[in-house]
């Protein structure tokens, strides 16, 4: 609103009069339509021919208007929650996906809300729809999944600032919902389980490595001992034998077989 020092002019303290002495002549019945009640959680811009009266807003409690000069707009300051429907984005790395999200914001200058915009409500809601398309299809879908509250906080910055001169402050944004196609849903599912599958056949691999270099030290010290492997066979029969069952196991040494393959070669 411009600071506007001049007055309402002569011709207008004549009507601004003539209302006074009208509210005089009917007094106390007209003083039911002049006085208004706002609300604690309301302000009332008041228009006095045309211009707002005051730069700050009245209320809350009783207000006086005076018939034919003046009229008032009442403005809600509390907190409005507002759904954004789906935006269909298109993301950095070429996905499309339906993103949905919530914007909490509230009205800290009456004046500014009434005279500055037609519909402030209407046109935080537009903006913030614009805002969230713009800054959700600069980002990847990785990132877009991964930093949900960086990117909340840099779509109410942005926010913020664009509806200051309307004199709203937005709280709070947060990305609700973020939908994907399903072609893209089950190819990152086919990539999820094939990177589980690597991971698991490498971790595998190393407890084979690390299983054979711990039997490699074992074969070692049983070739220092030949009594430790009667003792280790024996072990091996007696947790056999706890698990009740007929099954006797008796190893071979693989020599043997050696041995009698030359004699039937050499035979």
């Amino acid at each position: 609103i411009a600071d506007r020092r001049e007055g309402i002019g002569v011709c207008g303290w004549i009507l601004v009069s003539l209302s006074f002495l009208l509210v005089l002549i009917t007094f106390p019945i007209s003083i039911w339509a002049c006085v208004k009640v706002v609300r604690e959680y309301e302000r009332a811009v008041v228009f006095r021919l045309g211009r707002i009266l005051s730069k700050k807003a009245k209320g809350p409690g009783m207000i006086l208007v005076l018939p034919c000069t003046d009229t008032f707009v009442k403005v809600d300051l509390r907190t409005v929650i507002c759904k954004t429907p789906p935006q269909e984005i298109l993301t950095r790395d070429a996905v499309t996906a339906q993103v949905d999200g919530v914007v909490h914001y509230r009205i800290h200058s009456a004046v500014s809300a009434v005279a500055n915009v037609t519909d402030v409500h209407s046109a935080t809601l537009l903006l913030a729809q614009t805002t969230l398309r713009n800054i959700l299809g600069t980002q990847s879908l990785a990132q877009l999944l991964a930093g949900r509250e960086e990117t909340a906080h840099s779509i109410q910055a942005t926010l913020d600032s664009a509806t200051e001169q309307w004199g709203v402050t937005v709280a709070r944004v947060e990305v609700k919902d973020i939908r994907i196609p399903p072609a893209m849903q089950r190819a990152m599912a086919a990539e999820a389980e094939a990177a589980r599958e690597t991971r698991a056949k490498v971790v595998a691999a190393e407890g084979e490595k690390n299983a054979s270099k711990a039997l490699q030290k074992a074969s070692m010290v049983l070739a220092e001992s030949p009594a430790g492997l009667q003792l280790r066979y024996l072990q091996t029969l007696t947790a056999v034998a706890a698990q009740n069952n007929s099954t006797i196991v008796f190893p071979l040494p693989v020599n043997m077989f050696w041995s009698l393959g030359q004699k039937s070669t050499g035979g």
